[in-house]
């Protein structure tokens, strides 16, 4: 089925293959999920955006029991017509396929999802002769407002060198994929010679999200990987991932895959007929 235009509340179903022409704008409205992006693993919570042209590369979709989402799809074609090549999406898009996940503020949080009713209330009027350039206008509204708050997240950049260098260097750190064994503040403050406090009040100030955030999301990728392989048995697991006991890892695993180590490797068992 190819969809122009979809609007939805259902998370696991943003990467449905229907959608893979789309661009997906998803708000968490409340509660907490995960999915996996371009191999890398990002976690939402309530106010964060979430947009990703053709979601189908969406993967490991996982929801806490209190999520609650509301998302709409375009056709990314569509959407792309309607800016100027040498427009902010430009650079905005290249930014948010490293990171498609935008912090909003309540404010703005309130302006995106009123774009997102208004596009809703409107999908159905196919019958009318300028149905397109409607839907179009009411698309450019929501990407212009999404523009606004993506730029004043990358704004956050008129923090000191001093801030700029703390963020650059836990990234990097974290992206070695150091957080297989290392997941405390405290190693990474250590690293990079400042106190945890307040390593944990400039990430929180910059990115509006915790040093612990981070370091799950590096770390939640290798784990799944583990768990896939039926070579490593639990307990080998937890060793490689240096946790101090296997019920400490158990309860890793189900805070951030929603499933026990064992149920988790369960569920990727292919489903007899």
């Amino acid at each position: 089925m190819n969809v122009d235009f979809l609007y939805s509340t259902d998370f696991q179903g943003m990467n449905a293959r229907e959608l893979s022409h789309t661009c997906m704008h998803l708000l968490c409205m409340d509660g907490e999920g995960s999915f996996v992006f371009n191999e890398r693993c990002y976690h939402i919570v309530k106010n964060d955006l979430v947009v990703i042209p053709m979601p189908h590369r969406v993967k490991n979709l996982a929801a806490h029991t209190d999520l609650q989402v509301e998302w709409f799809a375009a056709d990314y074609k569509f959407l792309q017509n309607l800016l100027p090549s040498n427009n902010y999406s430009i650079g905005g898009s290249i930014s948010l396929n490293q990171n498609p996940v935008i912090s909003l503020t309540e404010e703005h949080a309130d302006h995106i999802l009123a774009d997102f009713h208004r596009l809703r209330d409107r999908i159905g009027d196919r019958h009318l002769s300028f149905y397109r350039e409607l839907m179009g206008s009411l698309c450019l509204t929501m990407m212009y407002d999404i523009f606004e708050s993506h730029a004043r997240q990358e704004a956050t950049d008129s923090h000191t060198d001093r801030t700029a260098y703390i963020v650059k260097q836990l990234m990097q750190l974290l992206a070695t994929g150091i957080s297989r064994t290392e997941r405390h503040v405290s190693y990474y403050a250590g690293r990079l010679n400042v106190s945890p406090k307040y390593l944990s009040s400039t990430i929180k100030r910059v990115t509006g999200h915790s040093v612990t955030s981070y370091i799950d999301r590096h770390a939640i990728p290798i784990l799944k990987d583990y768990l896939g392989d039926e070579r490593l048995s639990l307990t080998q697991i937890a060793e490689l991932m240096n946790f101090t006991s296997l019920s400490y890892f158990s309860r890793y695993c189900t805070k951030h895959l929603g499933l026990s180590p064992s149920e988790y490797r369960q569920s990727l068992q292919p489903k007899s007929l």
